[in-house]
């Protein structure tokens, strides 16, 4: 069994990670990463304090041994039953009871246990690097992602994770310390400069679903961990394809400033995804309005999407201290 405490030797190690890349930063004035080595440990404590989530339904088809239901018969603890002696089959699994009830051999069957698989998408595109508050959308993105992966790892689950990103990057499913370690160092890595040029913009959602669909074995669960701008009625029917094969749910992190327009006057906004730049006086409180009833019908529209395809989802703002217990 996996205990948090053998973490910590993760969170050493990426604390030395996490220093070294500081060090370079403050040479070369790059951008630092995204979350502190303290960050994490704190992350890490918070994470001990959760339940063990996630109770998994349905049969897995990981190939990896461990604790879950699979749908395939072998040499686990699972009796599934007894049926008729084969010419090959290993008589050290004789059901010698019915074998002698019956007059005929047969041999017990069991259901193997496999290891399921947790698979974070990452959104780390141009709309993820804003914020208002205290820190961006990606860094709030980074903050979920760890927490995840420490409480997967508590639950015996290997991780992967994609990184939606410009030159996207697809982590492969690993147990244990290696598994949280990958995935934590990629979240929390400085973000890809912006793409200059189409040909370099992040995959669309529809070439991250098929992506999915090919890459990861039945019964696997799948996270989004993004502003979901991209989630429309258009994929819908390769959402739904997904949740038919794997347990997904979504972390939709929005910014307060998404939600309601503040008071700031006259400004010029630029959009990061397509450079296009907007004048708009925020002291119109015609203005405020209108951006209000429009950003509420877009995420209204995108959580019945959600639930229309069964995909279980929860809003966390960047202003939120997801480590804060509720009272």
């Amino acid at each position: 069994m996996l205990h948090f405490a053998k973490f910590k030797s993760v969170v050493e190690t990426l604390g030395r990670v996490v220093g070294s890349n500081l060090q370079r930063v403050e040479s070369a004035g790059l951008n630092a990463p995204l979350l502190s080595a303290a960050e994490l440990a704190d992350i890490l404590r918070g994470a001990q304090t959760l339940p063990p989530a996630w109770p998994h339904t349905g049969v897995v088809q990981h190939p990896q041994s461990g604790e879950f239901r699979s749908n395939t018969l072998g040499a686990g603890l699972d009796f599934e039953e007894a049926r008729p002696y084969q010419p090959g089959d290993d008589i050290r699994r004789m059901d010698w009871r019915t074998t002698a009830r019956t007059g005929k051999a047969f041999l017990k069957t069991f259901r193997e246990e496999h290891q399921p698989q947790l698979h974070l998408v990452l959104d780390r595109g141009a709309s993820m690097r804003f914020g208002t508050r205290s820190q961006l959308k990606v860094t709030q993105a980074a903050r979920i992602a760890a927490m995840l992966a420490f409480v997967g790892a508590r639950n015996h689950i290997a991780i992967g994770a994609t990184l939606w990103q410009p030159d996207a990057v697809t982590l492969p499913s690993r147990a244990g310390e290696a598994g949280v370690l990958q995935l934590v160092q990629a979240a929390i890595a400085p973000c890809p400069p912006l793409p200059t040029t189409a040909a370099s913009q992040a995959p669309s959602l529809a070439q991250v679903l098929r992506a999915l669909h090919a890459q990861l074995p039945q019964g696997s669960r799948v996270v989004f961990i993004g502003d979901l701008h991209q989630f429309s009625v258009e994929e819908f029917p390769e959402l739904a394809r997904l949740a038919a094969r794997h347990q997904v749910s979504a972390y939709q992190v929005l910014d307060p400033a998404e939600c309601e327009l503040p008071d700031v006057g006259l400004r010029r906004f630029a959009d990061l995804g397509t450079g296009k730049i907007n004048q708009m006086d925020t002291h119109d409180a015609a203005v405020r309005a209108a951006f209000r009833a429009e950003a509420s019908a877009l995420h209204q529209a995108q959580r019945a999407l959600l639930a229309r395809a069964g995909i279980m989802l929860h809003v966390c703002m960047t202003s939120e201290n997801l480590l804060k217990k509720p009272a």
